[in-house]
């Protein structure tokens, strides 16, 4: 037993580091191979020429289509951008010509919706509500006369990994998927194509598109923050502040913030009795009682007496065409999945989350989830449509071939995305460090206080369910600015869904507020 003991003793000491450095150093380990880059792809720049009638006026213009190279900063190769520019001919100064950076969001989402759908000088001609027919090929572009080409210049980016932009060279994914890796490669791309087109001194402009609005904030910051003052930066269907959007325990926010969107939707499809004149009127109501009344009743959670609960109901079952025992068998927290499958009533169809005009029956009524073949009602209307008629427009119209597959959609960017963001003017935090957050209106706060003369222009959808509307005036309410700025700011909202232009009715207002921002936005320019 002694010796056993002993033979133990022996291999316990042997496996200490005191033994191990007894024995000498260790030889270094072998460094980790490094990746072999990818290969890094010429630039390009594709060429046509057109013209588009807008407001009876003929603008003759130039399409560019192409990619520029990302570097990082050994000047090695890290990213490929591809984009789309639309320059009006015959204009002699460009410092006198506003230029327009526009994009989609997602994160994961290439920009040809925002470009064909209806900022572009060609459009989609979208299948109406309940128009299932027109979803089908072939689809139609059209010369686009709500174009806000008339007052800019138009650049629309694809995010890297979307469309046709890729990681080339030492690039990986990991420098380019997440709030700030994201706006830094828009912030490179943006000074690279100024200075390639000769447009440092032209008056300045962002478009986002809803993840886009969010990258709209970081990449002001970072542009401003890099000398590149900008004169407007313009938001369609917002989010900045996650926070308002996630139906997460704890967090009735978002139960607030989406109601007055209930009472849209359910305006929209009949479901009010009495039913309010106007969906402004609709709206008026549902955000009065949603900033009062319901946002009391949520915090006083469990307290809230019972006859109390009961008349909050009945409420919100007059706002939103939903059954009060619904509401108070959701405890008066009713998340959007539940409202989309229940505002048409218990045998209805279910209404979209990018737009709530559209429905489309359940497959799986009964489940728990609801079965519906991964697509909602409004992409449904979309998608096909989108990617037929845009790669036919890529090859056939803009003379550009690749024998890559454009990338509408990519899953891969949505599940490696790096959801952190470290926020400026976070430093009055509790006390215990900074904490990553999903809210960058503190970006979009600090750009506009640096840059004293931007002007921002948020525009909204009475019937988008995915950035509901007044999500977005809470966050504009609640932004860490000076007073003096917030005159700076500028509020619209149409009747439609997430995509403004996809309304035919809608589009001619939005074409127009964006001309009067830009115009006001860059006064000295021609």
């Amino acid at each position: 037993m002694k010796s056993h003991r002993l033979a133990v003793a022996v291999l316990l000491f042997a496996l200490t580091p005191f033994a191990a450095a007894q024995r000498g150093p260790r030889p270094p380990a072998p460094p980790a191979p490094q990746a072999k880059p990818r290969p890094v792809p010429k630039q390009r720049a594709v060429v046509t020429h057109a013209s588009v009638t807008i407001a009876g006026q003929t603008i003759p213009y130039t399409a560019t289509a192409g990619t520029l190279l990302l570097y990082n900063d050994q000047h090695q190769a890290t990213a490929s951008m591809f984009y789309i520019a639309y320059t009006k001919d015959g204009v002699t100064d460009p410092a006198t010509r506003p230029i327009t950076f526009a994009y989609n969001g997602g994160p994961g989402y290439a920009s040809a919706l925002v470009d064909v759908g209806g900022f572009g000088p060609r459009r989609m001609v979208w299948p109406a509500v309940g128009d299932t027919a027109a979803y089908q090929p072939p689809y139609r572009l059209e010369n686009n006369a709500d174009s806000i080409l008339d007052k800019t210049d138009l650049v629309f980016i694809d995010a890297v990994g979307t469309g046709y932009s890729r990681v080339v060279g030492r690039g990986t994914p990991k420098m380019f998927y997440g709030f700030n890796q994201d706006a830094a490669s828009f912030a490179q791309f943006v000074q690279r194509y100024l200075k390639r087109s000769g447009r440092w001194n032209s008056p300045k402009f962002l478009l986002g598109e809803s993840y886009g609005t969010t990258r709209n904030a970081v990449l002001a910051d970072d542009l401003v923050n890099q000398g590149v003052y900008l004169n407007g930066v313009i938001m369609c269907s917002t989010v900045l502040d996650f926070a308002t959007l996630n139906f997460t325990p704890g967090n009735d926010l978002p139960y607030v913030a989406y109601l007055p969107s209930y009472a849209a939707v359910a305006w929209y499809h009949h479901r009010l009795h009495p039913r309010p004149a106007t969906v402004e009127d609709a709206v008026q109501q549902a955000e009065s009682y949603a900033s009062g009344p319901y946002l009391d009743a949520l915090f006083a959670g469990a307290s809230l007496p019972a006859t109390q609960k009961q008349q909050v109901a009945a409420r919100l079952a007059q706002l939103t065409g939903i059954p009060a025992s619904l509401w108070l068998q959701a405890n008066l927290r009713l998340s959007l999945p539940v409202f989309n499958r229940r505002v048409m009533g218990p045998d209805g169809p279910m209404t979209g989350r990018y737009d709530g005009r559209f429905t489309t029956p359940e497959l799986q009524p009964l489940l728990p989830t609801p079965g519906r073949g991964g697509v909602g009602p409004s992409d449904q209307a979309i998608t096909g449509a989108l990617t037929a008629a845009f790669d036919n427009y890529l090859s056939q119209t803009l003379d550009y071939h690749s024998a890559r597959v454009y990338t509408q959609v990519s899953g891969t960017v949505f599940r490696l995305w790096d959801w952190n963001f470290h926020p400026p003017l976070g430093d009055l935090g509790s006390g215990v460090g900074t904490q990553a957050t999903r809210n960058v209106a503190p970006a979009l706060a600090r750009a506009m206080n640096n840059d004293p003369g931007m002007q921002v222009m948020f525009n909204n959808g009475y019937y988008d369910m995915a950035t509901p509307f007044y999500a977005t005036n809470y966050t504009i309410d609640h932004m860490p600015m000076a007073p003096g700025r917030r005159a700076q700011i500028h509020q619209y909202y149409y009747p439609v869904g997430h995509m403004l232009y996809v309304n035919p009715k809608a589009l001619p207002e939005l074409q127009k507020n964006i001309d009067a921002f830009i115009a006001a936005a860059a006064p000295k320019a021609g």
